[in-house]
């Protein structure tokens, strides 16, 4: 019954312009690209005009996040999928390597979950299935009510060890944050070495708690009129006693960063899912080489490489930063010589075909770990 579904069912490639040549590498291994057209005139409106029949076909559309627009790579999406949806397309699964927002996926102090949102515009659009790679949070997938293919890059950054870091038997796996222990665990027990963890965080700016406005208890005011000006500076009568703790105790004061784990005379190679916070990345690198680490590599499955992001690493102590072409940054390469580029391609085009196929997609993930 699938093999005859198949049979009758084509498949129709579509790509907007965030990444062209992630979508050529993938439609090289199935079918060439359908003719569609994403432009804006000068109002700045997006328009989109396919330029060939969708009714009753799998249509896929490639689409990733940038940092340079992800805005726009959103509504060229959404516009896309809506184009396909009004036209009959039997399927309409979005190719999302990397997913705008994905770090908006808790809500902090007056914000939203902002993440939320863009996963009900994309269903409300059209998508019918979403395929995509690394995930910030796995529990995104519960904010959408299609399926959701979560894949990996994990075996693609275990093979660039292994093949293109010599002597990387010697290395030490190692987390920048404790959050991050349990991935870096998955990617220790596979290649059979040992791990360290960074302890302690950075100062940052703009992360001071009297910005809120929560503080609670207000400031004391020594006239207690009823006025409401005054009512609103009032001490609230449900303090909390400090019990046990003192009051001069700081609970939530920061620690320096620290090294819990031995990387004397070995290679620290830091393992994240997308690399961003390149000031805290390259603040690490300082804190492991005074450590004794006489090489230090960072991989990462998106690369973002915001602001001065490149400059920041050809000037560090890091050998090497390893990132898949989940995300545009070739302009980051041509600024700093140290970026490395994996290919996987591979992977996602062997996704669409499964799809297309009705096959199992557990084949894509083995030698995959819970926690990648």
């Amino acid at each position: 019954m699938s093999a005859d579904r198949s049979a009758r069912t084509e498949m129709v490639i579509l790509t907007g312009n965030s990444y062209p040549e992630l979508a050529e590498n993938i439609s090289s291994r199935i079918k060439p690209l359908g003719e569609c057209r994403v432009y804006k005139k000068s109002d700045k409106e997006t328009h989109v005009e396919i330029r060939e029949s969708v009714r009753s076909k799998d249509v896929f559309i490639i689409q990733t996040g940038s940092t340079k627009d992800p805005n726009d790579n959103l509504m060229e999406l959404m516009i896309m999928s809506y184009a396909c949806k009004t036209s009959c397309a039997r399927n309409i699964i979005g190719v999302l390597p990397y997913l705008p927002y994905s770090k908006q996926s808790k809500q902090k102090k007056r914000g939203c979950i902002t993440m939320k949102l863009v996963a009900q515009m994309l269903v409300k659009a059209g998508l019918t299935h979403l395929i995509t790679v690394d995930l910030h949070q796995k529990e995104i997938q519960g904010f959408f009510d299609i399926p959701v293919d979560n894949l990996r890059a994990s075996s693609f950054l275990l093979d660039y060890i292994q093949q293109q870091i010599p002597d990387w038997r010697n290395s030490v796996i190692v987390a920048r944050t404790p959050n991050q222990a349990k991935r870096v665990t998955g990617f220790a027990q596979r290649l059979k070495l040992n791990i360290a963890v960074i302890h302690g965080t950075q100062d940052r700016e703009g992360e001071t708690e009297e910005a809120d406005g929560r503080n609670s208890p207000p400031p004391p005011s020594a006239n207690l009129d009823d006025s409401p000006e005054s009512m609103s500076k009032r001490r609230s009568v449900f303090t909390i006693p400090s019990l046990a703790l003192g009051t001069n105790v700081h609970v939530k004061g920061k620690l320096p960063m620290d090294v819990v784990g031995d990387v004397g005379g070995r290679i620290a190679i830091i393992v994240e899912d997308m690399i961003d916070d390149v000031a805290g990345l390259v603040q690490a690198a300082d804190i492991l080489c005074d450590r004794g680490a006489y090489k230090v590599y960072a991989l990462a499955t998106h690369a973002l490489f915001t602001n001065d992001a490149p400059s920041l690493i050809e000037e560090s102590q890091i050998s090497e930063v390893v990132v898949t072409n989940t995300v545009p940054h070739e302009f980051a390469k041509l600024q700093c010589t140290k970026i490395k580029t994996v290919d996987i391609s591979l992977l996602l085009s062997e996704a669409i075909r499964r799809i297309h196929n009705q096959e199992s997609m557990s084949y894509l993930f083995r030698n995959v770990e819970a926690n990648d």
